[in-house]
């Protein structure tokens, strides 16, 4: 059995999820196990992903997590992969298409000894023209940058890496940093910051990969408008919004 399993956490994702699937059948590195977390979903996203389960290059496995909120989700994947021997971590999501090298280059990082792996996000190409794209990654650069200068991010409030902008739906972690640090916070997005800073506290192994890549959804930016998306990346929440539309 692969020392790499990807968790792919998803709520109501029947209408995307197939893509996700579909790109990570196509990695040049398929030396992994996946595993689907179907968070109390009412579409057939657990269905869709045990039809592409009978055909696929990998193992996989379909789980079911009726407590709302990613950090639930992911939190139950990463534990079930330990818990069935899975020494390296990876996870993206179900709205998301990573690269053909993002596998392998995940993979990668942590054996070169990093302890998490922060990979770079892009705007997926099918929903949104240039200037929507545009828009995404001017709004990942202000998140990031903020990140760096905020000053409860400094090192002398206990951390031992540098902040670095961290997405969710691009990473890879070992399973002995993840349990040493409590693991993913079970609770509703945004959950990434809060992860980041537990990791920054136990550890220096904190590397961007530029090689790992994953073309993110921008329904948020559609949902929110560029003000609202802005708020939610510098971890304000979905303020008038209601529920995260991803």
């Amino acid at each position: 059995m692969s020392a790499l399993w990807v968790v792919v956490p998803a709520h109501q994702e029947a209408a995307r999820i197939g893509d996700t699937l579909g790109v990570l059948a196509a990695q040049t590195d398929q030396d992994f196990t996946l595993v689907v977390v179907d968070n109390a979903s009412t579409d057939a996203t657990a269905e869709t992903a045990r039809r592409f389960a009978a055909t696929a290059p990998f193992p996989v496995h379909v789980l079911s997590e009726p407590e709302k909120g990613v950090g639930c989700a992911v939190d139950t994947g990463f534990r079930y992969a330990i818990g069935r021997g899975a020494t390296l971590l990876a996870r993206t999501d179900a709205d998301c298409l990573p690269r053909p090298g993002w596998t392998g280059a995940a993979r990668a990082a942590l054996e070169r000894g990093a302890g998490l792996v922060c990979g770079r996000i892009d705007a997926r190409r099918d929903e949104h023209g240039p200037a929507g794209r545009a828009a995404f990654r001017f709004l990942v650069r202000v998140a990031a940058f903020f990140g760096r200068i905020r000053p409860a991010h400094r090192l002398r409030h206990g951390y031992l890496a540098p902040y670095r902008m961290h997405a969710g739906n691009n990473m890879a972690i070992t399973a002995e940093l993840y349990q040493r640090v409590g693991g993913m916070p079970r609770r509703p997005s945004p959950t990434d910051r809060l992860f980041l800073n537990r990791v920054r506290r136990h550890t220096t192994a904190v590397v961007h990969a530029r090689d790992m890549v994953v073309e993110n959804s921008t329904r948020r930016l559609r949902a929110y408008g560029l003000v609202g998306t802005a708020r939610w990346y510098l971890d304000r929440g979905p303020g008038r919004h209601g529920q995260d539309p991803r």
